[in-house]
């Protein structure tokens, strides 16, 4: 099952782009939660350009509401920042080759590829559905491959990158900062690395903390001919390359789910970090928190899912469940529940119903509390208390009201009224 280089799934396109309205004036400086500082702090991107990576999916599965959740976060990242007057620059990657789709495809007989692909369609899909706005550029780690490889052989050469058997690993003691940016002391970063795909106990390894960078071949697994011998990468090396070589080092914003923040985004870091000898790799480290059902962490692993794409089959409208996950702050581990969807739905009638009148209260002064909720964090709560308020104001007098809310829901709340 080897390959030459590249053999990625088809088609790594983002989904398309939805038009978002222009506002008038602009929104102020948007300050984010930094995980690796344990404080709100203001986002101060350069040059006119905020820049941005979100790890994207392992397409074993579809999109569930976890996901939603997840990338709605990082949705709002953008569309504050776009209303600040910045021009944004987005990364997303595409986990399309790690051992959880590959026991899912040995699971289900299918293969892996066309797995991914299926998987990988269905999340654009959801997304563009959800409207969420697409990445700039949306990178699968198989078509990354040989930019990967270069990185690893570059850290072999330092010796922060060492063979464990046919196996490549990373040193955690290369950069003198691993740990920052999580925080976590030692034995609870050993429990996680442990929970979360990495390999604690393997015999050779200099520190049970060290990270796999290369698996050579194995017998029926997927691999690709390279410098390093026939093998494949690991996790966390994909998408400190993919975002090291589009964004460059100290970008803005690395995101994900805060179960990334250990070991991925950590191991992450580092890995950039040693291969260019500057740090951090980025200056906000921003975590969403975790969607749960019935007391759990909704997962794959798991199986409890609620599917994005089987509520919009069953005739969910996609608006009711953005507003939905948007009911909640974006850090905050939260419960779905049977009500969150009969009350966002309840809501998102009422707001339809306000912007169809003819006229209504002021809304400036709308766009004014929405915009200073946002730019505090993400406080997507208190700029839906906001939008309420204007729905249940009886006055309607000013003639531009409605047209004005449509257009700031849409562009800040990215919410089709």
């Amino acid at each position: 099952m080897s390959g030459s280089l590249p053999d990625t799934v088809s088609g790594m396109d983002a989904w398309p782009a939805v038009d978002v309205p222009v506002l008038p004036g602009t929104g102020g400086p948007l300050r984010l939660y930094d995980t690796a500082r344990q404080q709100v702090e203001a986002t101060e991107p350069t040059d006119g350009v905020a820049r941005m990576y979100v790890c994207g999916i392992t397409p074993y599965d579809a999109t569930h509401l976890g996901h939603a959740a997840t990338y709605l976060a990082f949705d709002m990242v953008q569309r504050v920042w776009r209303d600040a007057g910045y021009n944004v620059r987005y990364v997303q990657n595409v986990t399309d080759v790690d051992d959880p789709l590959l026991e899912r495809a040995a699971q289900t007989g299918e293969d892996w590829k066309a797995l991914a692909e299926r998987e990988i369609a269905l999340f654009r899909e959801d997304m563009l559905a959800l409207r969420v706005l697409p990445p700039d550029e949306y990178i699968g780690a198989v078509e990354a491959i040989p930019e990967i490889t270069a990185a690893i052989a570059k850290l072999e050469e330092s010796e922060a990158g060492y063979p464990v058997g046919q196996d490549l690993y990373f040193d955690t003691a290369s950069t003198g900062r691993f740990g920052y940016e999580s925080g976590l002391g030692r034995d609870e970063m050993l429990t996680l690395f442990g929970e979360r795909g990495g390999d604690p106990d393997l015999p050779g390894k200099r520190d049970q903390l060290d990270s796999l960078l290369w698996r050579g071949h194995r017998d029926g697994e997927p691999s690709w001919d390279s410098p390093l011998g026939p093998g494949r990468p690991g996790w966390h090396i994909e998408c400190s390359v993919i975002a090291l070589n589009r964004l460059g080092m100290s970008f803005d914003v690395q995101g994900g789910g805060s179960d990334l923040a250990f070991p991925h985004h950590e191991h992450s870091a580092a890995h950039a970090e040693a291969l260019t000898g500057q740090s951090p790799f980025a200056r906000h480290y921003v975590h969403a928190g975790m969607i749960g059902l019935d007391g759990e962490k909704m997962s794959k692993s798991r199986g409890n899912l609620v599917l994005v794409s089987k509520l919009r089959a069953a005739g969910v409208d996609p608006m009711a469940v953005r507003l939905a996950l948007l009911d909640g702050h974006y850090r905050a581990d939260r419960e779905w529940t049977g009500g969150r969807l009969p009350a966002a739905e309840t809501r998102l009638a009422k707001w339809r119903a306000a912007v169809e009148r003819g006229a209504g209260a002021p809304a400036a002064p709308t766009l004014a509390a929405v915009r200073e909720r946002l730019a505090d964090d993400l406080d997507t709560v208190g700029a839906i208390i906001a939008v309420d308020r204007w729905a249940a104001d009886p006055s309607s007098d000013d003639t531009a009201a409605p047209a004005l809310v449509r257009d700031l829901v849409d562009a800040l709340l990215g919410i089709a009224l």
